[in-house]
């Protein structure tokens, strides 16, 4: 069996979630038995087309597959409710964008989405083809916590022996719980704050533009960075503080959990059902409540829960997406329609207990 994974500007979502999403899925798609993929748009001799993008050249590759007599899964990474709060004029745009999403994805033969919380969202806007919940999944070897990474984000920002870091990864979005990261910041004038990632400041809000320019001198916002460094600031800090409103999964929780990090995240419906508060991870409500547990945490009054966080990720691991993603082909060239665990999720293959 080919598979066509097809991304399209791949340049530009890099730095996305998106741009995570593709890297996972060639990693997780590799080692898988009977699955072939290639990359290449202009191959036609592949079996089912796995479209990632939203651009007028992915509206062309859907068409094109069909008239071949191609199967199409298309991967919903996006809806209307994670769009609303990003860019300049989204919200406005938002109702468009929705509609646009229902004809792109009503043209699959099936639906691959991260979590049944999005699955729930796709459902309510009529879509009926198959939706199979699959985690964009997590490699486990990537985030093993290093020494040496450790100590090169501790000297790349210059941290000091007792000084404590709260980190979080996203682009510039209100969405993603910008607002109150910075008020935090400012609360916390003896907290070292990074943010990493980064948003072209010509595209996004006046209020969002203002709030970065003038960012308290104890947060830093260093932009993209990858390698060694954000991999030993996801190990190395004292928190990983997530205070996103709206996610279809969060891929940046995942890499947090397999680091063996702490996890305090904002108690919003996409977590339901693997991310169980006290358990395996900290919600928290609002901004005070953010500020209240972020404090227990750090001060060593709540209980280190990232042994069980880390089996969240482990029930992710890329290895067991791969196969399930095979699954997900199979089905959709047999026009079968695969069944759901207790979860609502397409059986990963190992103990959801945690999950």
């Amino acid at each position: 069996m080919k598979v066509l994974l097809y991304f399209e500007n791949q340049k530009w979502i890099a730095q996305s979630g998106i741009g995570r999403a593709m890297r996972l899925q060639q990693a997780a798609l590799g080692p898988v038995a009977d699955v072939t993929v290639t990359t290449d748009p202009k191959c036609v001799d592949y079996d089912v087309l796995h479209i990632n993008t939203y651009g007028v050249n992915s509206m062309h590759m859907v068409k094109k597959a069909h008239k071949m007599g191609k199967k199409v899964v298309y991967h919903a990474h996006s809806t209307y409710e994670d769009f609303r709060n990003s860019f300049f004029g989204s919200n406005l745009l938002a109702p468009l964008y929705k509609k646009y999403l229902v004809a792109l994805y009503s043209r699959a033969d099936a639906l691959v989405t991260p979590t049944p919380y999005s699955k729930s969202l796709l459902e309510n806007y009529g879509l009926k083809q198959p939706i199979y919940p699959v985690s964009n999944g997590i490699d486990l070897t990537k985030y093993e916590p290093d020494d040496k990474r450790i100590q090169a984000y501790k000297e790349y920002f210059d941290i000091k022996e007792g000084q404590q870091v709260v980190m979080s990864v996203g682009l510039f979005f209100e969405r993603k719980g910008l607002f109150d990261f910075i008020e935090l910041a400012k609360r916390h004038p003896e907290i070292t704050f990074i943010w990493f990632g980064s948003t072209n400041l010509a595209i996004v809000p006046a209020k969002v533009r203002e709030a970065i320019e003038h960012h308290p001198d104890n947060l830093i916002f260093p932009g993209y960075i990858t390698g060694d460094i954000i991999k030993g600031a996801y190990a190395g800090a004292d928190l990983f503080l997530y205070p996103s409103y709206e996610e279809t999964e969060g891929i940046v929780v995942l890499e947090a959990l397999a680091s063996k990090q702490r996890l305090l995240v904002r108690d919003i419906p996409v977590y339901d059902g693997w991310l169980v508060d006290q358990e395996n991870c900290y919600k928290a409500s609002d901004l005070d409540d953010f500020d209240k547990q972020m404090v227990a945490i750090l001060s060593g009054q709540q209980e280190d829960l990232t042994a069980a966080g880390y089996q969240v990720a482990k029930a992710r691991d890329l290895h067991q997406v791969g196969e399930v993603l095979g699954q997900v082909y199979r089905a959709t060239l047999d026009e079968k329609t695969l069944p759901l665990n207790e979860n609502g999720m397409v059986h990963l293959g190992l103990s959801d207990h945690h999950a």
